[in-house]
This record gives C-alpha cells, structure tokens and sequence, in this order.
C-alpha cells in the first residue's frame, strides 16, 4: 500500500468537497458571520451525514462488490455523477457571493445546518452510492476487500481537511476571500471532477 495511492484517495476525498455548493456556501456564510468554529461545525455537521450514507453504501455493496455486472455498473454511475458534479460546478461558479453580515448562532443550531442539508438532499443518496460504490469497487477488484476501510478513511480524511480548510479560510484569511477566488475554487474543483469522472467512466468501458 504505497504512500501516493492513500494520497489520491486524500485528494479524491478534498476534491468531493471542495464544489461550492449548498453546504460549503452555508459553511462560507457561517464562517464569516460568527468565525472559525462555526465554520467548522458546519462541515462537521455534513460530514456525519457523509459518514452515514458512506456507510450504508459500505455495508451495503461489500458482499457484491465481486460480480463484474455491479462493479460495470458503479464505474459508469460513479464517472456520471462526478461528471455532471463537476460540470455543475464549473456552470454555476458565476452565482456564487459574499454576504458580510454579523449575528452569533448556537454551534448546535450550525451543526445541524450542515447535517440537515447533507442527510435531506436526494443528490447525496446518488452522489456517494455513484461515487463512493464506484472506489470500493475499484479497490475490492485491485487490492481485494481488506483495504477497503484504509482507503475509505483516506476519502473521509480528505473530507476533513477541505472542513478544516474552509474554515480557516474564512477566519485567518479572510481578506484573500473574495467572489473570484471561490469562483475559481469551484471551477478548478469541478474541472478535477469531470477528470475522476473520465477516468471512472473509461474504467468501466473497459471493463465491458
């Protein structure tokens, strides 16, 4: 298990984060108005959320993940969401914006922000099924089922990071937070995106 494959799956995970999107915009907002903590609880919020459906999917797809019919499958699903994620993305880069504006919430009331948008949204139920079945996949066909949790906490600890990142973003750096710096996060994001979903999708027609 080499040090660059647990990296990509680091970056895989960074990289699912990072779209601005309805939870990262509440994270930015929330950041903003109240500080770093906020922020944070935000994302962590989300991440349990994150961390559930990863785990049904876990449960789920470990006893099937042999027959080559289901790892087709999640490559194909897996390589569209992310490119659809991706392009998503890159179109809607130009609405995003910067409200400055003060007033303390509870951390609770924030965690829950973030936990409600994540467990409630139809997408995500198709987004980790796609994205996260289409990795175990990919790792139960080339390293067998023992690495699969190594590889599934590397994604999770990617999550973090983007948490952690953001967060201090809007704290410490907020002065290099501006509209054209986070249009230009979720277009490099979305781009990276559309190149895992390439790549996700190539695997699966070559599987065929």
């Amino acid at each position: 298990m080499s040090i660059s494959i647990l990296m990509s799956y680091i970056i895989l995970g960074f990289t699912l984060a990072a779209p601005i999107g309805p939870v990262n915009s509440a994270r930015l907002d929330k950041g903003i108005k109240n500080g770093f903590w906020h922020a944070w609880v935000v994302g962590a919020g989300s991440m349990v959320a994150d961390g559930f459906f990863m785990l049904l999917v876990y449960l789920g797809m470990v006893q099937f993940l042999g027959i080559p019919i289901i790892q087709i499958f999640l490559w194909l699903f897996g390589g569209f969401i992310l490119i659809y994620s991706g392009v998503e993305s890159i179109k809607n880069a130009n609405t995003i914006t910067l409200t400055y504006g003060r007033e303390k919430e509870s951390l609770m009331k924030c965690f829950f922000t973030g936990f409600i948008m994540s467990i409630t949204s139809p997408l995500s139920v198709l987004f980790w099924l796609g994205i996260y079945g289409s990795v175990l996949a990919k790792t139960a066909q080339t390293t067998g089922t023992e690495s699969l949790l190594i590889y599934s906490s590397m994604i999770f600890l990617g999550l973090t990071i983007w948490d952690v990142f953001v967060a201090a973003l809007t704290t410490g750096f907020r002065q290099l937070l501006t509209v054209k710096s986070l249009i230009a996060i979720s277009i490099i994001s979305g781009a990276s995106l559309i190149v895992f979903g390439l790549y996700f999708g190539y695997q699966g027609i070559n599987a065929l």
